[in-house]
């Protein structure tokens, strides 16, 4: 079988990885231009295709694959089946046509639910408390291809986008691989997805990092798992931004007003919530410093109960 594979970040390299650990060759690796990064906004290659270049596989890094040459250039590769993990870029009709076996999609969500760019974070952000991966064969739609496979995960309480970004390219892998065995020998049924069930997940943007303090304590816990570890939930402090990694929700009740806070100690910094419950900030990073418990941050900024944080609503930056 002659696999080309797409794909760009972290989730598409560990799937990459366990393919090539699997033992099939990869006769083609796509993946997005390098980017500037680091303070120095050096160019850095994707994770993708640090993989490439250590496995010794042909690497392409087109903007684009709507002009006619760079679709002429993957034809010439002569795949069977083109493998597409978190690429980034979108495949016209064309390059759909090219792969005798087709363009399969690994997309961490249970189509036809969360379709689109973060379908782990509106996941996480909704409170489902079940998850997966799709193997879906691509058409011209935004992952709305028939599926050929789907394996269940649970959310877990404390899960994370971290989290569940490792575990999901783990199982999209797991998946893949059950996969291509079936696909080779013809015997696989592609199902078509039930429209009436689908739901979008649109591309997450740093502006939704800000806490609105008068949602539920429910709702804020879930934004700060979702956002971990990236836009990472934030509010602001006595004029400075802080970063809130974790918290609890609390069952005490509370008539502060959301964003106040009603204690501080070694335990966490309660503060109030919209629905009248108290979220408890366990880990937190002040602008320029590193990650920390709530005991140490207070140890250099001790706060005083009724201290207001200020929610994205009435926050005038992006």
């Amino acid at each position: 079988m002659q696999i080309i594979f797409a794909g760009t970040p972290d989730f598409a390299a560990i799937i990459l990885h366990q393919i090539l650990e699997a033992g099939y060759p990869v006769k083609a690796v796509y993946t997005q231009p390098d980017r500037p990064s680091g303070r120095g906004r050096h160019l850095t290659p994707s994770p993708v295709k640090i993989i490439a270049i250590e496995q010794q596989i042909p690497i392409y890094q087109p903007i684009t694959l709507r002009d006619k040459a760079s679709q002429d250039q993957l034809a010439a590769l002569t795949p069977d089946i083109l493998i597409v993990a978190a690429y980034g870029l979108i495949l016209p009709a064309a390059i759909l046509q090219i792969p005798p076996l087709g363009c399969i999609n690994v997309h961490a969500s249970l189509l036809p639910h969360w379709r689109g760019a973060a379908p782990i974070q509106r996941s996480l952000l909704a409170g489902d408390k079940e998850t997966g991966v799709s193997i879906m064969q691509m058409d011209s739609g935004m992952d709305t291809g028939a599926v050929l496979h789907i394996i269940s995960h649970p959310i877990q309480p404390n899960d994370t986008a971290a989290t569940l970004h490792n575990d999901l390219a783990r199982l999209g892998a797991t998946a893949l691989l059950q996969c291509l065995p079936l696909l080779a020998e013809g015997t696989i049924t592609a199902i078509p997805q039930d429209e009436s069930q689908a739901c979008y997940a649109p591309k997450i943007h740093k502006k939704e990092s800000w806490i609105n303090w008068s949602q539920s304590a429910v709702q804020l816990e879930r934004q700060i798992r979702a956002f971990n570890p990236w836009p990472i939930a934030q509010t602001q402090i006595q004029n400075q931004i802080l970063r809130i990694w974790s918290a609890a929700v609390l069952t005490q009740k509370t008539e502060a007003l959301p964003g106040t806070v009603i204690s501080a100690n070694k335990t966490g910094i309660n503060v109030a919530t919209g629905d009248g419950r108290a979220l408890n900030l366990l880990e937190v990073q002040p602008t320029g410093k590193r990650i920390m418990a709530v005991q140490n941050y207070l140890n250099a900024r001790p706060l005083t109960p009724g201290t207001v944080l200020v929610s994205a609503l009435e926050n005038p930056q992006d």
